[in-house]
């Protein structure tokens, strides 16, 4: 019996000629001709200042953490149900995470938990668009706006998915992307950072180029580069950027196949949800998701930890999703304590993912939907 993956990345366009040649041009190094493909790509078709390759999303956050110039004892809001990259790049840069917790029906940020958390000291809110499902931002934005806060989108689920027809990463003032290789676009690991605020994109440049002002000096703006900041060394390789240009000129294709896999399970997994009590993705009404994730959710976490070894013995890999950060032993130290945000505890404890690839076969969705619906919780 062959073993179907959680995920596995589709090398489905010139990703492999456009990686030789970079390696024939001799410029493997960041700020390449393929970097400012990418770049200059994203750009226009989401509409945004500027965007910035970066050697991971995690180092978007942390740029983005520079860029709101934070000070000891500031605070930014964040979901507990994410990843931990999301809270820990403000509290490496001085600030303290605030956790709040998320919509029982999409898993994203609730605003009125944001609302509550709001202190003197919040600068930001850093908000999650969960499985590509964009969150609730005709809220979110005037609420920023409303007590002067920057908002930031950590879209690593969300690239060219659309809110009430407006890009997902192009509302806030800063949005991180992930090209980690479990992404719909994917080149192993890398990201980028998304600017809407003009006013930071000269100082986003420095930031990722060591603290320097090269960026000006390989436009030929200044005859020399200096070190005027601080910075770090947050430029994405050209090979990389070659295998991230090959998977955006199939982007139509990729999300197309993965869309048809999330239909399908939506439309054949239905009965079998509503029958046994098990709680499937929910896309509100002007949301274009991404078809990034489709979990289920149990009642109970015995329920889902039961599932995940049927589907094992079936030769299907399903994982489980983000654990709460405020119960974490960082998150504990900030003064989480169980029962403070029960809809992340709950999916923490009870979510699960399926296969879900944009070269998944007809014949390995067939297995993975038989290995379910003979599962009885």
């Amino acid at each position: 019996m062959t073993h179907i993956p959680f995920n596995r990345s589709a090398w489905i366009g010139n990703e492999f000629e456009y990686v030789h040649q970079t390696i024939e041009n001799g410029h493997t190094s960041g700020n390449g001709p393929f970097s400012k493909k990418v770049e200059d790509l994203i750009s226009l078709e989401i509409g945004c200042s500027r965007t910035l390759l970066t050697t991971s999303c995690t180092h978007a956050l942390e740029m983005s953490a520079l860029l709101l110039q934070l000070q000891p004892g500031d605070e930014v809001i964040v979901p507990s149900f994410t990843f931990v990259s999301t809270a820990s790049a403000f509290m490496l840069h001085g600030a303290r995470p605030v956790f709040v917790d998320v919509q029982p029906d999409t898993l994203n940020i609730n605003p009125d938990q944001v609302t509550a958390a709001i202190t003197p000291r919040t600068r930001a809110i850093c908000l999650v668009h969960y499985g590509g499902v964009g969150a609730q931002m005709e809220l979110l934005m005037p609420l920023a706006t409303k007590h002067g806060l920057m908002i930031i989108e950590d879209n690593a689920h969300g690239l060219f998915g659309k809110y009430k027809g407006k890009y997902l990463g192009t509302f806030g003032d800063l949005a991180t992307q992930s090209f980690h290789e479990t992404k719909n676009i994917a080149c192993g690991e890398g990201g980028a950072l998304i600017i809407n605020d003009k006013s930071l994109v000269e100082r986003a440049e420095i930031l990722r180029e060591k603290g320097t002002d090269r960026s000006k000096f390989l436009r030929g703006q200044i005859d020399k580069y200096t070190w005027v900041d601080v910075g770090s060394s947050w430029v994405q390789s050209d090979i990389l950027a070659a295998i991230l240009f090959g998977q955006l000129e199939r982007r139509d294709e990729i999300y197309r196949r993965r869309m048809a896999i999330y239909d399908r399970y939506d439309r054949e997994l239905a009965s079998w949800a509503s029958a046994n009590r098990v709680r499937t993705p929910f896309v509100p009404t002007g949301c274009e998701h991404t078809a990034h994730v489709f979990h289920l959710r149990f009642e109970r976490g015995e329920q889902r930890d039961r599932f995940i070894d049927h589907l094992a013995k079936h030769g299907v890999n399903a994982v489980f999703h983000y654990q709460p950060l405020h119960l974490s032993a960082v998150g504990q130290q900030l003064g989480g304590r169980v029962g403070q945000f029960p809809v992340t505890e709950h999916a923490g404890d009870c979510l699960v993912r399926l296969s879900l690839f944009s070269s998944m076969t007809a014949d390995q969705q067939t297995r993975v939907i038989e290995a379910v619906t003979s599962f009885f919780p």
